[in-house]
């Protein structure tokens, strides 16, 4: 793939504040005010401290206006490709029968995840229950200029301080294409054991917002929820919408039977849903994606084809035929279960031994042309430190609602870095790349 000149050069100058630039933006006290926004709330940031040291970055990572256009313009394509009868047809034969029905909502917290390159941003994988969005929108709103040459970076927050609002609106959509203008009282937040989740401080993040904007709201493990008479129960009490915070997609896991029958009943609005997963998470939509030819047999448009075989590394089904030709390629290639998340059991073709290579030929894998994740240099106790990073971009209906970064090293994201974490996407507008330049 040849690298994009306009993407090249003003990736080059994001890349060098990302190289160059050792600010800490991140203001504690300001974020310890975001996280604990009300009185229920109060010790998250101390909790937080003690109990996740490496989920916040003291940082910021900075891209260029042209990537962050071409990661916007990705998204919009993929949800279009996505809504062709073609496309949904060969998704929806392979997944379960939970995911057949359509009630209405997209799913909410979309997250697509890129790498970036000399070509612009690479998709990496798409997550139907991407986890972090309030905590980036506390992160975001926790920064301040270090310095006089990066008060730009940070002269406006009109658009942080409308988000959590946007947030919920993404909600109040998901109930409105299921149910109407029926109101809306109840939402229970639901994950397995999400006392234990690293991410729980974002739930009762979420409790707090739902609460105040008058909807009833809670946290609960699946084994708390019963399907009687037609209706999920929680406490009680019927349940309108369950935030599903699950990794079993499909819900088939004994324990999630109650919540999977309401769903398919269609009693409570369920977001984001098993239809959400089989037609975008599912990782064998990448191979799809990836594929001209099969996006223009479904009616994709000239543009969208064009955008996603620049945006998505290409991406092969693992298979016992392929087997020796995939070995042989195994340092070009980055290889992922098909139902996966958070990286687990996802392997750099260069790191493979034949022991994990046989278990990989048993299970369902796809095979993704590797695309190295970009650099940030950071100081860690005084130390300049050199931490890869992703970049995610949390959406609804096509549309991105925040970029943001996680920092980290080793293989994969894993929240266990020190100076690592969340980080917050700085765009570099072009203007003032330009200026820089003089």
């Amino acid at each position: 793939m040849n690298p994009n000149p306009a993407i090249a050069g003003a990736l080059s100058s994001a890349e060098a504040l990302n190289r160059d630039c050792f600010c800490r933006t991140l203001n504690l006290a300001r974020l310890s005010e975001q996280l604990e926004s009300e009185p229920s709330l109060k010790g998250m940031m101390t909790h937080i401290a003690q109990t996740r040291p490496n989920l916040f970055s003291s940082t910021v990572v900075f891209i260029s206006q042209e990537v962050q256009q071409q990661i916007t313009a990705t998204i919009s394509a993929i949800e279009r490709v996505a809504a062709l009868p073609g496309y949904q047809v060969q998704a929806l034969s392979r997944a379960d029968a939970s995911a057949q029905r359509d009630f209405g909502p997209l799913g909410v917290c979309m997250g697509y995840d890129f790498h970036l390159s000399a070509s612009g941003p690479q998709l990496i994988e798409i997550n139907t229950n991407a986890g972090g969005l309030l905590l980036n929108v506390a992160l975001a709103r926790a920064q301040e200029a270090c310095c006089t040459e990066l008060d730009w970076a940070f002269s406006s927050s009109a658009r942080r301080d409308t988000l959590k609002k946007t947030i919920l609106d993404m909600f109040a959509d998901e109930w409105r294409r299921q149910r109407g203008a029926a109101p809306w009282r109840s939402v229970v937040i639901v994950d397995h054991a999400p006392q234990d989740q690293y991410l729980a401080p974002e739930f009762e993040l979420f409790r707090q917002l739902f609460s105040q904007y008058g909807v009833q709201a809670a946290i609960a493990d699946p084994s708390e929820l019963t399907w009687q008479n037609g209706k999920l129960m929680h406490q009680g009490v019927a349940v309108d919408m369950v935030y599903n915070r699950l990794t079993d997609f499909y819900l088939t896991e004994p324990a999630h039977l109650p919540l999977r029958r309401a769903h398919e009943a269609g009693a409570v609005v369920l977001t984001p849903h098993p239809r959400a997963h089989a037609l975008l998470a599912d990782k064998r939509n990448l191979i799809a994606l990836s594929q001209n030819e099969l996006l223009l047999a479904w009616g994709a448009s000239a543009t969208d084809r064009k955008l996603l075989t620049a945006s998505v590394p290409a991406t092969r089904l693992v298979t016992p035929e392929r087997a020796e030709e995939l070995w042989a390629q195994r340092r070009q290639l980055f290889f992922k279960p098909v139902a996966g998340y958070g990286a687990k059991a996802a392997y750099r073709g260069d790191k493979l031994t034949r022991r994990v290579w046989a278990e990989i030929l048993e299970s369902d894998f796809v095979a993704q042309a590797l695309v190295p994740p970009s650099g940030r240099m950071t100081e860690v106790d005084g130390v300049q430190t050199d931490l890869k990073f992703d970049i995610r971009a949390y959406s609804y209906a096509g549309q991105v609602q925040l970029l943001a970064a996680r920092m980290y090293a080793g293989q994969t994201t894993n929240f266990r870095t020190q100076g690592g974490g969340f980080a917050p996407v700085i765009v570099v507008p072009t203007d003032t790349v330009a200026a820089g330049s003089r």
